[in-house]
């Protein structure tokens, strides 16, 4: 009986390539409308609330911003099981560790952390909406300020720079994650590394401005 391609390594490097750009998509996309932050309170509340009004009349309020969601997690969830996936195929193909040590010079720090900085991503997430969506872990939050919400949980330290150190594991995941799904999609080309760098680092550079300009009262 013929496998089918989900079976294989190779459809699910497939499923780990389309799932990544998805959230590729995703953060791009949340984090040049969080620049709205730089415009004022009004700006950036009144987008969060196009958010919530997208897809009116033809839809109720919200229902849009919930199909994207949906579609949010379920890319989360093929990401990780894929990833997970792999691994145990890969653990199974070699039971036995290598005799001697591998050769790190050939597999650069970015994919030799692609496990941890992964982890680091996910319980950042879990945190930014406890934090900014759901405000249980922000003590001063105000349901629909979402302005005034970014201001209450950046001035505490801590919590700033914990998010400027979650960002830059999001920025090797990024620049490992991109560079790997083109090649997997089969998409070669020299400006592979150039794109992930580049992709990197505009995310990477985007999301820690944020709790840096409310730290050195940029925003405020």
């Amino acid at each position: 009986m013929r496998p089918s391609l989900w079976s294989t390594a190779v459809g699910k490097k497939y499923a780990m390539a389309i799932s990544g750009l998805v959230l590729m998509g995703y953060v791009l996309l949340h984090m040049v409308g969080n620049l709205k932050i730089y415009f004022g309170a009004s700006a950036l509340n009144e987008y969060a609330e196009w958010l919530r009004e997208i897809g009116e009349p033809a839809l109720p309020r919200e229902w849009l911003l919930w199909g994207l969601r949906i579609v949010l997690l379920v890319a989360v969830v093929v990401h990780i099981y894929a990833a997970y996936a792999l691994t145990r195929m890969n653990q199974r193909a070699r039971p036995v560790k290598y005799a001697s040590k591998r050769d790190y010079v050939a597999a650069d720090f970015a994919s030799r952390t692609m496990r941890w900085t992964g982890i680091i991503v996910v319980l950042f997430v879990i945190w930014h909406l406890l934090d900014l969506t759901w405000g249980t872990t922000n003590p001063d939050f105000v349901s629909g300020d979402v302005y005034h919400n970014v201001i209450a949980s950046f001035e505490r330290i801590p919590v700033a720079i914990a998010y400027v150190i979650a960002n830059l594991a999001l920025g090797v995941h990024l620049y490992h994650g991109a560079w790997s799904l083109f090649q997997s999609m089969g998409w070669y080309g020299t400006w592979r590394r150039t794109f992930s760098i580049a992709f990197a680092a505009v995310v990477v550079a985007g999301n820690v401005s944020f709790p840096l300009a409310v730290m050195f009262g940029v925003v405020n």
